[in-house]
């Protein structure tokens, strides 16, 4: 019978938790990088404009709390949105004839992909990095996917 070394075994928990973590970072900074482009292209008086840079904000402190758990768990943090800033780049092509409804509906479908996101890979995590998720993260990340549903759905009235 073999017998498994208990601190190889934490050592890959830690590696894959701070691979999925990483890939929760860049999810997050995609977030953060696409409501910017859309602020940036909606008009000044735009009535979604508060509730965007409440969600701008809260994607923004989601980065920096998984940017200092990664740290802490003695990773390294991912430094770019990579594969997510595709979708950012795709947002940002049409950002010049983005209209306010469209906007928001990207973004909703974002908030609903990093929804499920989170709640996929809840398991491929350590129970320090999980606790991050449980307790800050997923619940903001369910205040910022409500918000943009219910913006939706009052535009889609207008």
């Amino acid at each position: 019978m073999t017998q498994t070394n208990p601190a190889l075994t934490a050592d890959a928990a830690n590696t894959d938790s701070i691979d999925q973590l990483n890939s929760f970072l860049r999810g997050e900074m995609a977030a953060v990088e696409t409501y910017g482009i859309a602020l940036d292209h909606l008009h000044a008086m735009s009535g979604t404009r508060a509730q965007l840079e409440q969600c701008r904000v809260s994607h923004t402190e989601r980065v920096g709390m998984l940017l200092d758990k990664i740290r802490a768990m003695k990773g390294v943090p991912a430094e770019s949105a990579g594969p997510w800033g595709v979708m950012t780049s795709a947002v940002e092509l049409g950002a010049s004839n983005l209209s306010e409804s469209l906007a928001v509906t990207a973004l909703e479908q974002g908030e609903t992909l990093g929804l499920a996101d989170y709640r996929r890979h809840l398991k491929n995590l350590s129970v320090q990095a999980r606790e991050l998720v449980l307790t800050k993260l997923l619940p903001r990340q369910e205040d910022t996917h409500r918000l943009m549903t219910h913006l939706k759905q009052l535009l889609s009235k207008a």
